[in-house]
């Protein structure tokens, strides 16, 4: 059974996550089917970075004690999530002469020129995370998707490269191999997490995916079936309970009892007399100096200023690349931020796009909470990683060669302290 668990590992700034899936062999092949998700509450992350490798290993080590409990067998590796604000992407290109005699383009020439791709100028503290082509040119020959096959003389490839700082990587690798855990890879969080969201026609047509977490917003869109942008925002659902405790004075636990129970991110459907009673979340948290009334429309007012600003930083990102409110597919939305009750409007109006709460489409699962909003990151890295152990590269991105390099150079370290 060892050899057939297949887990996404997802360190956020709330909560860390872990979804197994086990391959089961059926008579169109191998399949993913999910048996087992827990969480535990984060320590030691912040805005997807690590600011403590201490407690977060103890937050990973919780996780895989929990998950080992429910299925009765050690987790040995898993595809982790890696998100945080320094995250850059950069456009790059790369040409190779065609290597055989017949000029038929093989798998060789593909990877040659990718590899090509790959010599830019990357700042000396980052390294790179994915390396995702978006198409090739064979001669003049522009916009084709795979040239294997083809016959031509020159090959080139524009790509998409996914860079994070070098720092950020290894005090990841650090703390979850201190558990023992191994790392399969690490990828970018929201392209793992759209190999279960979105369908193949909807990155086609252009869409994009939104995961509103505690600390920060990320981003990816996808356009003609591949990556076409990425970015990580420093403001999450944390931020509007905060908004919530200052504006009612009240504290940070009450705050995000009355965002998650009665908030909404659309003010104008209440007006001033509509009042909640919270006297009993009040008694809940033991407090007894505490306002027990409040006004609904208030509360609402404070989410909806934040979320529209959300919603704009995304639409700035959107207008980098000239398609703010001209994704056909629109937006979906997922993580825990997503919850919150009329969100889905707000995001329709301010990015001007079709919007929708995000689901699984793709993974067989008997476990209903994997289809959580905020199960969803982890149960993408899954899949990910099933797609590439049947030796198929998921459609939207390929690990980058050199941060392979990076975290076996730290494993390498912590084998050799194993007595």
């Amino acid at each position: 059974m060892k050899e057939n668990i297949i887990a996404g590992l997802d360190i956020g700034s709330f909560e860390t996550r872990l979804v197994i899936g086990q391959r089961v062999e059926t008579e169109n092949g191998g399949k993913l089917q999910i048996i087992g998700a827990v969480s535990v509450p984060s320590e030691g992350v912040n805005k997807g970075i690590i600011n403590s490798i201490e407690d977060t290993t103890a937050s990973i080590s919780a996780v895989l004690e929990k998950a080992e409990r429910l299925l009765g067998t050690p987790i040995i590796s898993a595809w982790v999530g890696i998100n945080g604000p320094n995250l850059k992407c950069q456009s790059s290109r790369g040409v190779v002469a065609v290597s055989r005699s017949d000029s038929e383009i093989n798998t060789e020439d593909v990877n040659r020129v990718i590899e090509a791709a790959q010599a830019l100028a990357v700042p000396p503290n980052y390294e790179i995370l994915h390396v995702i082509p978006s198409k090739f040119i064979v001669d003049s020959q522009e916009d084709i998707k795979n040239p294997v096959g083809m016959t031509g003389i020159r090959l080139e490839v524009v790509t998409l490269i996914i860079q994070n700082l070098t720092s950020q990587i290894k005090n990841l690798t650090k703390a979850i191999y201190h558990t023992g855990l191994n790392i399969d890879d690490l990828v970018f969080s929201p392209l793992a997490a759209a190999s279960v969201v979105v369908s193949a026609k909807q990155k086609e047509i252009g869409t994009a995916v939104v995961n509103i977490g505690a600390a920060t917003t990320s981003l990816a869109v996808f356009e003609e079936g591949e990556l076409l942008h990425a970015a990580v925002l420093p403001i999450g659902s944390s931020h509007i309970t905060s908004d919530i405790a200052i504006g009612l004075r009240c504290p940070i636990n009450l705050a995000e009892k009355i965002k998650i129970r009665y908030g909404s991110a659309k003010a104008e459907q209440f007006n001033k007399k509509d009042e909640i009673d919270i006297s009993d979340l009040v008694q809940e948290e033991n407090l007894t100096d505490e306002i027990t009334v409040i006004s609904q429309r208030y509360v609402a007012e404070i989410i909806e200023a934040r979320v529209e600003e959300i919603f704009e930083k995304i639409d700035s990102e959107l207008k980098k690349i000239d398609r703010s409110g001209m994704l056909p597919a629109g937006v979906c939305l997922l993580g825990g931020g997503s919850r919150l009750a009329d969100i889905v409007d707000v995001a329709k109006k301010k990015l001007r796009l079709p919007a929708s709460l995000g689901a699984n489409r793709t993974v067989a699962t008997v476990v209903d909470k994997v289809n959580d909003l905020e199960y969803l990151t982890a149960l993408g890295l899954a899949s990910w990683g099933e797609q590439l152990s049947k030796g198929q590269a998921p459609r939207g991105g390929m690990s980058g060669l050199p941060l392979r390099k990076v975290f076996d150079k730290v494993r390498s370290i912590f084998s050799a302290l194993k007595p």
